[in-house]
């Protein structure tokens, strides 16, 4: 057993599975070092993409650079609890396994406190001092120095550098953190438009209902919960006929009165902007003649 130590995710995206016998032959390439997220996900037609959900496989995700506190081991694998991801799973943060290798010691890596460069594009290129890495959006990395055209970044494999047009700064005098409005949470998710789904996706390789969500808030300086039952009771409360675009929509099964099972973000004039399901991809439609008109049953505004 590890006392809950301090460590950071040492790939461009970890994935966080269910248990340490979650992850199978197929899922190689996203639990190796380095990963290589665009051959699993090539791998992974409809049949075991659906099984990430339907077996429970899978968690969540976490990106380059993330802390997360690992609570206990076995067979090379790491129980961790993640602070930035709220759950009510565990009130440390949420809950699952990683490969032990996807992650570095505090002792190995201290991150600098400070500017730090936010990956705004949806997948942006880490040059290393040997290799470059592919690496998320909403990546978030401390900031050395800013070049012309480039910023200088800390990582846990190595200091390197991303182009300035693929980041945001923020955290020191000149680039302060500021919250966005429910047009720019809408903006934000309006890129990955065409996205595969991913269940327990957090990066732009794929999100989840409730990943997208997430990701499009986090952008705009809201740390929400992880998943659409805890987002669904944070947040302001807003009556479905007063809902503004950027609010956050919930549906539950029986016609609204069961258990919440999706959330998406509202557009305006009656369209919603989700990550529906497996087989389908980000898309933004009209709620009017739905399933999800039926079982529309709460919103929920973070901004």
């Amino acid at each position: 057993m590890v006392d809950k130590k301090l460590y950071y995710v040492c790939v461009a995206v970890a994935t966080v599975w269910t248990s340490y016998d979650s992850s199978r032959e197929i899922d190689d390439h996203a639990t190796s070092v380095p990963v290589k997220l665009d051959k699993w996900l090539e791998q992974l037609t409809y049949k075991p993409r659906l099984e990430l959900c339907e077996k429970n496989l899978v968690q969540t995700q976490l990106l380059l650079g993330e802390e997360v506190y690992v609570t206990e081991m076995k067979d090379k694998w790491a129980k961790i609890v993640i602070p930035s991801q709220f759950s009510s799973k565990d009130e440390r943060g949420y809950p699952g396994w990683v490969p032990f290798h996807q992650l570095i010691s505090q002792a190995k890596y201290s991150p600098l406190h400070g500017a730090t460069a936010v990956v705004s594009s949806t997948i942006a290129t880490l040059q290393l001092a040997e290799e470059s890495l592919q690496i998320s959006y909403q990546t978030q990395l401390p900031l050395l120095k800013e070049e012309k055209g480039w910023l200088e970044v800390q990582t846990p494999v190595g200091n390197g550098r991303i182009k300035r047009q693929d980041a945001v700064v923020i955290g020191n005098r000149n680039h302060k953190v500021t919250q966005g409005t429910g047009d720019m949470i809408i903006a934000a998710g309006e890129q990955f438009l065409n996205l595969p789904y991913l269940w327990g996706g957090m990066s732009a390789w794929g999100y989840d209902c409730s990943g997208f969500a997430y990701a499009t808030h986090k952008a705009n300086g809201y740390l929400i919960p992880r998943d659409a039952t805890d987002q669904a009771r944070q947040g302001k409360e807003v009556g479905l006929a007063s809902i503004q675009p950027g609010d956050l929509l919930f549906f539950a099964h029986e016609k609204g009165k069961g258990s919440i099972h999706h959330v998406g973000i509202y557009y305006g004039n009656g369209k919603m902007l989700h990550s529906p399901k497996t087989g389908k991809t980000v898309e933004l439609i009209e709620l009017k003649g739905t399933l999800y008109e039926e079982e529309l049953c709460a919103a929920r505004r973070y901004y």
